[in-house]
């Protein structure tokens, strides 16, 4: 029994393998993960459990468990189109709470109910209805990267895709945007209205600078800069592309470049450079704390006791 097991394990762990290689992991780094994917992906069937995963998450997590992977609306609304009786989300608080906004019926859970996130945290409902008090005049555009509350508060809730297409179709000449201010400002250099920002940052965003693309450039003369529009406006101003992780995969998917600087954390230059194994990217690495408190040992605690499950107010849903 314990030789057929130990079969079973080396198997799963080339599976990983055939993965996680483009990432310089050997088979031997592969086969601590393999007797949790197992069990993952087996009590994921039994429980008619679906496993999202954010692009930051661990390469383990997305190629090892993930049934998808993605920005956080949209795996919110792959996981409605399922017929899964439970969500499991490998990303950070709001974005569980917006797969139960569209999913109501279902069970969500997040593995861990720690994983915040800094521009989330940085609002209340109580500062957007100060604020409201304050430009009684101006339209609420809020970011997807906040509570269920703050939501549910605000007009519109953009994605980065989406915010200034959203921002040019507001009736009102003066819009809050909440609560990143880099992507307000890079949002204010795009359209005549007038943006009123709030002070949240990414930690992780926030990190970059133009003389570290300064540097990249010089080292690497015909590298594309993908930058995500949560970085400061010198950061954008110095990109080929800003915009978020799924306009990222689509311009390296498009792009006949062949080398690659993604400001951003770092899991997503891991996770394309599996995709691509031809293509190379460079990045000066930035780790989500809070993203990384995923792992596969809380996963498999998650979905063998149902925690955390998130529980969002019925009046609170405002996504479509």
């Amino acid at each position: 029994m314990q030789l057929q097991f130990s079969k079973e394990i080396n198997k799963e762990a080339k599976r990983l393998h055939s993965k996680l290689k483009y990432l310089n992991y050997s088979l031997n780094d592969c086969l601590p993960f393999a007797p949790f994917t197992l069990e993952i992906n087996r009590l994921k069937l039994e429980k008619n459990a679906v496993i999202l995963a954010h692009n930051y998450q661990r390469a383990e997590i997305i190629y090892g468990i993930a049934d998808y992977h993605g920005d956080s609306l949209g795996l919110s609304r792959q996981a409605k189109e399922t017929g899964a009786d439970t969500i499991v989300f490998c990303g950070v608080h709001f974005m569980a709470e917006t797969a139960k906004i569209l999913s109501p019926k279902k069970k969500v859970l997040i593995p861990d109910h720690k994983a915040g996130c800094s521009l989330s945290e940085s609002i209340t409902s109580q500062d957007v209805l100060q604020l409201r008090k304050k430009y009684p005049h101006a339209g609420v555009v809020t970011y997807v990267n906040t509570s269920a509350e703050v939501k549910a508060e605000s007009d519109v809730v953009c994605t980065s895709a989406n915010a200034l297409k959203i921002i040019e179709e507001m009736p009102q000449k003066e819009i809050i945007f909440l609560p990143d201010t880099f992507m307000a400002q890079n949002l204010a250099k795009k359209t005549a209205k007038k943006i009123i920002p709030w002070h949240g940052t990414c930690i992780v965003h926030e990190t970059f600078s133009p003389e570290q693309i300064d540097a990249y450039r010089g080292t690497y003369p015909d590298i594309k800069v993908l930058a995500h529009t949560e970085c400061k406006p010198e950061v954008v101003a110095k990109a080929d592309l800003a915009g978020g992780t799924s306009d990222m995969s689509r311009y390296v998917q498009n792009s006949s470049a062949g080398t690659f600087m993604l400001v951003t954390e770092c899991g997503m230059s891991d996770m394309l450079q599996v995709q691509f194994p031809h293509k190379k990217f460079v990045v000066p690495c930035a780790i989500c704390p809070h993203m990384k408190k995923i792992n596969l040992e809380n996963i498999l605690a998650s979905l063998k006791e149902d925690k955390y499950e998130i529980i969002v107010e019925e009046n609170v849903g405002c996504l479509n």
